[in-house]
């Protein structure tokens, strides 16, 4: 049981978006929206100042985009936890958004109820994903065989297991932060993953990378 509410960001260029989900929030004693931001660098920046447990953040909007913010957000403050709330379910945003570390995804159109559950499941580091995108994204992941990782995408993986973010991996590998996000793209593919989390409980499962002491 916490102790305190979680404190929720919301991120969407939409006023009326920002304002709806405002009001639907504040319905529940157990969270507590610290603050709105239009843009991803203003959820960033108001990151910084406020410290919140779960930020929603929409993917398409001007300026910094959700994705590009995400990845900003995870580097600089990895306990935060990101629930993407978008009308799009294409595969390209699911895939680019959990590369940059998304707890999960959630369609603006869906229930009330499913909202709240979402926000509470990814303040516990859970990652909730829609139905209808979780369908999308287990059959563009889901391949006719297991590929084997490369010695490089075990690597990564091993360091994700560490608690690393991508600007540590790619610090410690000698390669761009780019290069880190496409190894993770290719390792959630060939394992039929959705999540860092879920890629490290996979590989530790299989035997493909050790248990750390």
């Amino acid at each position: 049981m916490r102790e305190r509410p979680i404190r929720v960001l919301i991120c969407d260029d939409h006023p009326v978006v920002r304002f709806g989900l405002q009001g639907m929030l504040r319905s529940q004693n157990d969270f507590e929206v610290v603050g709105e931001a239009s843009n991803g660098a203003q959820a960033v920046a108001l990151a910084n100042q406020l410290w919140p447990d779960v930020v929603l953040m929409d993917l398409r909007m001007p300026g910094m985009d959700g994705v590009m913010a995400i990845g900003k957000l995870k580097a600089e403050h990895p306990e935060i936890q990101i629930l993407v709330l978008t009308n799009y379910d294409t595969d390209s945003d699911i895939l680019r958004a959990v590369a940059e570390g998304a707890t999960g995804f959630l369609l603006k159109d869906a229930p009330q109820e499913e909202l709240f559950d979402a926000i509470r499941n990814a303040a516990l580091g859970k990652s909730p994903l829609a139905p209808t995108v979780a369908a999308r994204l287990v059959g563009r992941l889901r391949g006719p065989a297991e590929q084997n990782l490369s010695e490089r995408e075990i690597e990564v993986l091993r360091l994700v297991g560490q608690g690393m973010n991508n600007k540590d991996i790619a610090r410690e590998l000698l390669v761009s932060e780019s290069t880190v996000k496409a190894h993770l793209l290719h390792i959630f593919r060939k394992l039929g993953v959705t999540d860092r989390t879920a890629a490290v409980a996979t590989a530790l499962r299989r035997g493909i990378i050790p248990l750390e002491p």
